[in-house]
């Protein structure tokens, strides 16, 4: 069946062209905000000028007629070279399309623009595209929000079809279960996404620690700040309704005892089932409370 397209109203007053059929879906790459939908600095939009892609470095780095260099916001690029041959192979079919680029926030460390890239006729999004593919997983980097949330729902769709790096006995493996310390370490220093129940949550003047193993297993634990526990906050979660969830996080591999990852931004953390009821939530503050009484 032929894709419909219909329009949407972005942030910026423009408007641009999303599929609204049963294929791919292509995000409208400028109306799309943080959760909360306030727009915060990184995720701030800068139009620049219609362009074409001409070169793709060894790392994702993209290079445009204008002038322009810059890499796809709200992605990272795949780490084994049998991935990141087909992402750049994926690219490349897409070079000399005219683009519309959006500029988010400022450039990074390393000098480069983040971007969001779609054809100027509204039918392929790259940063959508290679993560529909399987062929990169999303990621916040080292900002504080990811600009474009409704990249999960694309990553979910190449998850759940075992596509790319998703497939089963793939170089890189999607998925890690969050118990699995022996596997978890062998990441140490890469990027990962890893799945488990939350099973204890501790909460530090400077940091919360959410450990997925018990005492004395070999499991993760994922460090947040304080900032970024204040932005969990806001969206209603807490130490007694994080408990006992199944959750979804990324994030480099660190050894601190035992494999830890320290999340930047609260997007990085998806909680993937339901919610914990109120009674449940009021035993277990209870229960806290009593602990930290007794320590």
């Amino acid at each position: 069946m032929a894709p419909e397209f219909g329009e949407k109203r972005c942030g910026m007053g423009d408007r641009r062209r999303v599929w609204d059929g049963s294929g791919a879906l292509l995000l409208a790459i400028v109306g799309a905000v943080t959760p909360a939908g306030a727009v915060t600095p990184e995720c701030r939009t800068a139009p620049l000028p219609d362009t074409a892609l001409t070169a793709i470095g060894a790392r994702g780095e993209l290079a445009f007629a204008s002038g322009t260099r810059g890499v796809l916001d709200g992605l990272r690029w795949p780490e084994t070279p049998d991935l990141a041959e087909a992402a750049a192979a994926w690219l490349e079919t897409h070079r000399g399309v005219p683009l519309t680029l959006v500029a988010r926030g400022e450039t990074d460390r390393w000098g480069r623009v983040h971007v969001d890239a779609l054809a100027a006729d509204g039918t392929v999004d790259l940063a959508g595209g290679l993560i529909e593919a399987g062929l990169a997983v999303v990621d916040a980097g080292e900002r504080d929000s990811l600009c474009r949330p409704g990249l999960l729902a694309l990553e979910a769709a190449a998850r759940g079809a075992g596509r790319g790096l998703w497939r089963e006995g793939a170089s890189s493996p999607g998925e890690h279960a969050a118990e699995d310390g022996v596997a978890l370490r062998a990441r140490l220093g890469r990027f990962v996404v890893a799945r488990g129940r939350v099973l204890w949550v501790g909460e530090r003047a400077r940091r919360t620690y959410l450990d997925f193993a018990r005492r004395g297993g070999d499991g993760l634990t994922v460090t947040v700040s304080k900032r970024t526990w204040r932005q969990l906050q806001d969206r209603g979660l807490s130490a007694a309704t994080l408990r006992g969830r199944l959750v979804r996080v990324r994030g480099i591999v660190e050894i601190w005892r035992g494999p830890t990852l320290d999340v930047a931004s609260a997007d990085m953390i998806e909680v993937l089932d339901s919610q914990v009821s109120k009674r449940e939530v009021s035993k277990r503050e209870v229960s806290d409370a009593t602990q930290a009484q007794g320590r």
